[in-house]
């Protein structure tokens, strides 16, 4: 098999691809990334001179580009977009770009060749559940997405069902909670939680900290995604989330201090962003019950884990 990963160079493509050539050793990855400020070309030296894997540097709004990049493949799996709430609120207009128009593009061509298509999503598309209650999220649960970044991958979403709808195109969608572990870009909560309990500077912490999320780790991830490339049911979406259970952001960055010997008092409540939604929750049963992944990693021994991995590369903490 020969797949195309659109956003390689970023976080969770990245980690995708290393473990695609890491356990598939007769499957080939093509990687098209735009390399924007997101993406890093460190996060794929290991593999730079695989003869399995190939990098196009190309934007998913532009036909030719992913035309070149999808011939021959039999399958997309689409990572790239645009994905920090904060930016999306100061400016929209290239979360839409990216996540709308560039879907579409990449629909029409998988469309036009016949590739099958999986589509990378997020939770937030279905808005927040109130703290102190046991609610999850499931596949059926409406859209009801509260900032531009979500309402983004929601018309996504949309997009990729209408095609499998309309067209028949082969797809799968896979909504994931929030990522976390080695490769992540600097700007997210837990680089930003890690850097500055490292170096002594300020953790800042939006409102309260009371905001409560689904924390899964990247590998968790890309074992759920590739199960569904494997074995997941055409025209399916699958939600996936991690061990955690209801712990504040607050309480994350607490775990971490403890974890690095940092002082807590370095913990600093900062003004609350727009629309920031209370709580996530995953019920990640189908793709238990249907395909047999469950998430490895707790949420203890996944923090040490993405620490350790930091401190061996304090370089990646940077903010690009």
């Amino acid at each position: 098999m020969r797949v195309l990963v659109t956003g390689g160079l970023g976080f969770i493509g990245a980690n995708f691809i290393l473990q695609q050539i890491a356990e598939h050793p007769q499957r080939e990855v093509v990687n098209l990334d735009k390399v924007t400020y997101a993406a890093d070309f460190a996060n794929l030296a290991a593999i730079a001179g695989d003869a399995r894997y190939r990098f196009i540097k190309g934007d998913i709004c532009d036909t030719t580009a992913v035309r070149e990049a999808m011939r021959g493949c039999d399958a997309v799996i689409h990572f790239a977009a645009e994905s920090h709430v904060d930016r999306s609120i100061e400016d929209s207009t290239v979360f839409l770009v990216t996540n709308v128009l560039g879907t579409h593009v990449l629909l029409e061509e998988a469309l036009r060749s016949g590739t099958r298509f999986h589509h990378i999503s997020t939770d937030e598309v279905f808005g927040a559940l109130p703290l102190g209650t046991t609610e999850q999220f499931t596949e059926s649960t409406p859209y009801n997405p509260h900032n531009p970044y979500s309402a983004s991958k929601a018309a996504s979403d949309h997009l990729v069902r209408a095609y499998h709808t309309t067209h028949g195109l082969p797809i799968t969608i896979t909504n994931c909670s929030n990522n976390y572990g080695p490769r992540q870009h600097g700007e997210k909560f837990l680089p930003t939680v890690i850097r500055n309990a490292l170096t002594g500077a300020p953790i800042p912490i939006y409102g309260d900290g009371l905001y409560v999320r689904d924390w899964l780790h990247v590998e968790d991830h890309c074992r759920a995604i590739d199960a569904v490339l494997e074995r997941g049911r055409i025209g399916e979406t699958y939600l996936v989330g991690g061990l955690t259970e209801d712990v504040p952001n607050l309480a994350i960055a607490r775990a971490v201090c403890d974890i690095v010997g940092a002082d807590v008092q370095l913990i600093t409540h900062v003004r609350d962003r727009p629309g920031h939604d209370r709580r996530y929750a995953v019920d990640w049963s189908r793709i238990r019950d249907e395909l047999g992944w469950e998430p490895r990693y707790s949420l203890e021994e996944g923090l040490r884990e993405t620490i350790r991995w930091y401190q061996k590369h304090p370089d990646r903490l940077r903010v690009r």
